[in-house]
């Protein structure tokens, strides 16, 4: 049978009042400084975060008695909780250190997400500091169609930990206030204190009204950090977090593909979006450079030999049906390309498009686009634009606009003529590659087989899905035609 330590139930009380908050007016963001040399006499990232802190051991009350005690009724979950701030928790460390903010606050995204940089809450928060759209515009955040930063576990940390500054310096360096005013958020927080003030109440943190989660939010934190901090009282094995870089970075050149980096590094396709969440496609955006996360044991050897991958790393052409709704400037800004150069590949005349029209998609920024596939055909006696129409299973119209050509216009023998690119699809041995797509908050297993021109039932074949149900942050194999 297996003991388990409970913890009696005690009550904080105290009489002090908080100091009153600074203004949101004569608030000004502090900047980052120098990271201290003494950092790196600590040899886990455990005892960096005890030996640092400013917090005392103070009498625990009894929400969070009762969260310590949840925990304590499972180590191993508990144990794997904290295992997965393995390849984040010393980067985000750092940036609390640059910032002078309390080092426990490197625990705060266990209890936002449980350190999942795929998390997406009922509400739309993302990443693994649950960033709401609104924040996340404020801080820099940009989300496009490749790219979502609230899910990238590194450059959402910094503007979490620059968000966390602003709220620890407004109010008062108060650790109480700064988590209930991360989540339920500083107007509201302020408002609640303001009103205990003018009532002549307590403005302790216990003793304002505020919303349930944020009521529990903050003795679940503290259930953490004390679990944490006295890990030998309560027998919790800490996992082994040292002191220092994990995470290693390698720099490709041009648009890469998720599968394709994943056999290249010897990594499982998972582990390397868990790394790279805010890639949120089956490759990094189109553009000169891909960067990626990777365990720092590997950094060295996967740049000295990245020249290798970088020569047969191609990502030339996609389809796209069009659907309802899609304009030239939506699918431009979806694929990072350019109207201009969407109208050119697809030789298009006009803005218009043709529910289920099929386009070509270049993936690339580079060179590759500057390529433009079409059907040629050299013309011989007695060809006239009907027959070759038929011949080609293209309209006469479709030829002479290709061509700049009447539709009486006489054909001279000898000439090329650009048949256009509808064909193809038919007369270019397509490659079928398999590529790996993360779920998107709002996907549908429709949506996607939109996205890709593939048939909804591919997708459950290929993944054994046995109903319509996906979820966000899910990767999905995907059998797609490029060029």
């Amino acid at each position: 049978m297996k003991k388990f330590l409970l913890i009696f139930t005690l009550f904080f009380a105290s009489s002090c009042e908080l100091p009153s908050i600074i203004q949101a007016d004569q608030y000004i963001e502090p900047l980052p400084t120098e990271l201290s040399s003494n950092i790196s006499d600590y040899e886990s990232v455990w005892e960096r975060i005890i030996d640092t802190t400013s917090s005392e051991n103070t009498a625990l009350d009894e929400k969070t008695l009762r969260y310590i005690n949840g925990y304590l009724a499972n180590p191993a979950q508990f144990n794997k909780l904290l295992e997965k701030g393995r390849y984040f928790i010393f980067f985000v460390l750092e940036e609390l250190e640059r910032y002078s903010l309390p080092p426990e606050l490197a625990l705060l995204p266990y209890i936002e997400s449980n350190y999942d940089p795929f998390s997406i809450s009922a509400s739309g928060a993302m990443g693994i500091w649950q960033f709401m759209p609104a924040t996340a515009r404020i801080y820099g955040l940009k989300d496009t169609w490749w790219y979502e930063q609230r899910h990238d576990p590194l450059v959402s940390s910094k503007a979490a930990v620059r968000y966390l500054a602003y709220l620890h310096n407004r109010f008062n360096k108060e650790l109480s206030y700064t988590l209930a005013a991360y989540n339920g958020g500083p107007t509201l927080l302020e408002k609640q204190i303001k009103i205990n003030k003018k009532a002549g109440k307590s403005t302790e943190y216990v003793n304002l009204k505020l919303p349930k989660q944020t009521q529990e939010y903050v003795p679940k934190f503290k259930a953490v950090f004390e679990l944490v901090r006295n890990a030998e009282k309560y027998g919790i094995d800490l996992p082994n977090f040292p002191n220092q870089q994990v995470l290693g970075r390698i720099e490709l050149e041009g648009q890469v593909e998720i599968m394709a980096f994943s056999e290249f590094a010897g990594l499982k396709p998972e582990f390397v979006y868990k790394l790279n969440a805010g890639y949120t496609k089956w490759a990094s955006p189109p553009g000169n450079k891909t960067l990626f996360n990777i365990p720092i044991e590997l950094e060295q050897q996967l740049n000295l030999k990245k020249d290798q991958f970088i020569q047969t790393n191609q990502i030339n052409w996609v389809t796209h049906k069009v659907s309802k709704g899609d304009s030239l400037w939506k699918i431009a800004e979806e694929f990072d390309t350019e109207v201009g150069i969407l109208k050119k590949v697809n030789y298009l005349a006009s803005n218009t498009l043709s529910i289920n029209q099929e386009l070509l998609i270049p993936l690339s920024n580079s060179q590759n686009q500057a390529f433009i596939p079409y059907q040629a055909h050299i013309i011989s006696e007695g060809d006239t634009l009907w027959n070759l129409g038929i011949q080609y299973n293209v309209s006469p119209a479709e030829i002479a606009k290709n061509n700049g050509l009447r539709m009486n216009s006489p054909l001279r023998i000898g000439k090329e003529l650009n048949i256009g690119n509808k064909n193809i699809y038919r007369t270019i041995n397509s490659k079928k590659r398999t590529i790996l797509y993360s779920v998107k908050q709002g996907d549908s297993l429709y949506r996607i087989a939109d996205i890709f021109n593939i048939e909804i039932s591919d997708i459950k074949s290929i993944n054994e899905i046995s109903n319509n149900e996906i979820k966000p942050g899910q990767v999905l194999k995907i059998i797609i035609k490029a060029f």
